[in-house]
């Protein structure tokens, strides 16, 4: 009777100190923190839309082929760092305007994928069928992407911030 006593109260108080594990650094699952959501400031247009832009008879189609032109997610709903085999995933979640959102992305804001002052910015894009109207109900319209880094890339990161249409959304590390 003593060796049951005895051992079932070391086990309730080996599962009683995991709290503390819980909550420290230790835990790979409190390295980035919960996100939160910001409104996105419009930049005015580089470009003129009424301008066409054409190449040319003779111009080379294959290399617009290569070419995204996905356009941003109407908002961003969630944003999970989650930890991964040699890096992390950054998992997106997000709602777009129209139904039928397809070849969602997370596109790096800048051409090389380096954090800015350890804060790494990636687009939720995503391309829209011809003729979609707006609306639907938010289940149809809900997409989601996920990325995966290395822990090479995510080296100097502090912060992964996403960013949609209406709305921007951040998850920090601990």
């Amino acid at each position: 009777m003593r060796i049951v006593t005895s051992a079932l109260l070391i086990s309730v108080m080996t599962v009683t100190s995991c709290g503390a594990v819980r909550d420290s650094r230790v835990n790979p699952f409190n390295w980035f923190g919960r996100s939160s959501s910001e409104p996105v400031q419009q930049a005015p247009e580089a470009t003129n839309p009424l301008i066409p832009r054409s190449r040319g008879l003779f111009a080379n189609r294959r290399a617009e082929k290569d070419i995204y032109l996905g356009q941003p997610i109407d908002q961003v709903t969630d944003l999970v760092v989650e930890r991964a085999p040699g890096g992390a995933l950054i998992r997106a979640t997000g709602i777009s305007a129209v139904q039928g959102a397809y070849e969602v992305r997370l596109t790096p804001e800048n051409e090389d994928e380096k954090p800015v002052d350890g804060v790494l910015t990636y687009r939720l894009e995503a391309l829209t069928p011809d003729g979609a109207r707006p609306g639907g109900s938010t289940a149809t319209r809900t997409v989601v992407v996920a990325r995966k880094l290395s822990a090479q890339q995510l080296r100097n990161v502090r912060t992964v911030r996403v960013t949609a249409a209406r709305n921007v959304r951040t998850t920090r590390r601990r």
